[in-house]
């Protein structure tokens, strides 16, 4: 038996480590889980309350991605994804569903610690996203999942409080346009792709431009929301409002010059990244009216 040097051991140790770090979406995951943790401490979960939570979201998240790689394993290899640690084969398929499986699992006693009521409204968000995995990507009814998968963060945060209240819609509208936004912002870089492996969720449908601009438009539209439903006009909501209007205005710009311009991509980055930021703040800053 010819034995492997200690050396070449640890570098495969560490590829696949590094594999199953990177083929678990991790920048989406840490980004949801630190905003639902922030959003529930703000909210009034105390110190234990907010882990809890975010260990819930945390194992929910991981799944979601651990799973979308998985079941992507074929058609990412077809299209040569070099992003993609099970197209290139640094880490085996087993390993990835294993993982993926044994953190769904925990996921479920995670989020029924802060309650059944919170938990099932975190569940229910956890299988959507996993729906959209098992194949409604490839439809046009691709944005619906992301509805429930992002619009009940706010419902596992509340119910998870004393007296286990129902967000105000506001809370709830929030969260769903995020998720539609997100969705189409995300699809983006890899639309050409998509379309040569056939993936055929609406924004694929729709093409870059229009993608471009509902990305702005949803996420700008939830930015006005959490800046003056939940309390009239205000400096804070002024800010928003502002701040509304620039991503709006960037994802309109971003559809004008077009997918494979470097303004557009850097146009609708921009506009992701800063809605996203600001909603959490706008909804860290409202949480004590969300319930």
């Amino acid at each position: 038996m010819v034995r492997r040097p200690a050396s070449s051991l640890s570098a495969v140790r560490t590829r696949v480590v590094q594999g199953l770090l990177q083929s678990c979406h991790p920048q989406p995951v840490a980004a949801v889980t630190a905003g639902v943790a922030a959003i529930a401490y703000a909210a009034g979960r105390g110190l234990t309350g907010t882990v809890l939570a975010g260990l819930a979201v945390l194992t929910g998240q991981l799944s979601i991605g651990w799973s979308n790689d998985y079941l992507d394993r074929r058609v990412d290899e077809a299209a040569g994804r070099r992003d993609k640690p099970l197209a290139l084969g640094s880490v085996p398929p087993w390993l990835v569903a294993a993982a993926a499986a044994a953190v769904a699992v925990c996921c479920v006693p995670l989020s029924l610690a802060s309650g059944w009521r919170a938990g099932l409204a975190q569940l229910v968000a956890v299988a959507s996203g996993w729906i959209y995995n098992l194949g409604v990507k490839r439809t046009p009814w691709s944005p619906i999942p992301f509805i429930p998968g992002f619009g009940l963060f706010p419902a596992f945060v509340t119910l998870g409080l004393p007296g286990h209240p129902w967000p105000a819609w506001w809370a709830l509208t929030a969260g769903a346009l995020l998720g539609v936004g997100a969705h189409f912002a995300n699809v983006l870089p890899d639309l050409p792709a998509d379309l040569a492996t056939g993936v055929l969720g609406l924004p694929q449908r729709l093409g870059g431009r229009i993608s471009r601009f509902l990305a702005g438009a949803f996420l700008g539209a939830a930015t006005a929301v959490l800046a003056v439903a939940p309390g009239g006009f205000d400096a804070l909501a002024a800010v928003g409002l502002a701040a509304s209007a620039a991503v709006i205005a960037a994802g309109l710009a971003g559809a004008i010059a077009g997918p494979r311009h470097q303004m557009g991509r850097a146009l609708t980055m921009i506009a992701v990244i800063g809605a996203g930021l600001l909603d959490v703040v706008l909804l860290v800053a409202r949480a004590g009216q969300m319930s």
